[in-house]
């Protein structure tokens, strides 16, 4: 049985390898089977749009909005509400299936039993 990974991404484009490794690894969880869920901080919360995962360009790398799709159609996505709050973020603007949630579910989260959490 694998277990749950909550990955936490605290970067934004401005660290396109440590965003695009993040992505890589919720990914590769996911089509691993595993259930994950990615949670967007700071920086990262502007990923939670339409568009803005496809401006990345990383050569050599799984183009970022391919990886955001595939964590979106088996885990969650979700941007944290004080970052977007102080971005002007609202719900009906993030990317189909993306919501925004706060630190007590963050925490309920990785509090499960058999959770693995890995921050970038």
């Amino acid at each position: 049985m694998t277990r749950p990974l909550v990955v936490k991404v605290t970067c934004g484009t401005e660290e396109p390898e440590r965003l695009n490794q993040a992505f890589t690894v919720a990914a590769a969880a996911v089509a691993s089977g595993a259930r994950v869920s990615v949670w967007l901080t700071g920086e990262a919360a502007w990923l939670g749009l339409p568009d803005r995962a496809e401006e990345l360009g990383l050569p050599l790398a799984t183009p970022l909005a391919t990886l955001r799709d595939a964590v979106l159609a088996d885990g969650s996505l979700t941007v944290c509400t004080q970052c977007a709050a102080r971005r002007g973020i609202t719900e009906d603007a993030l990317v189909a299936g993306a919501r925004i949630a706060g630190a007590a579910l963050f925490t309920e989260e990785v509090l499960e039993d058999g959770v693995q959490a890995l921050v970038y």
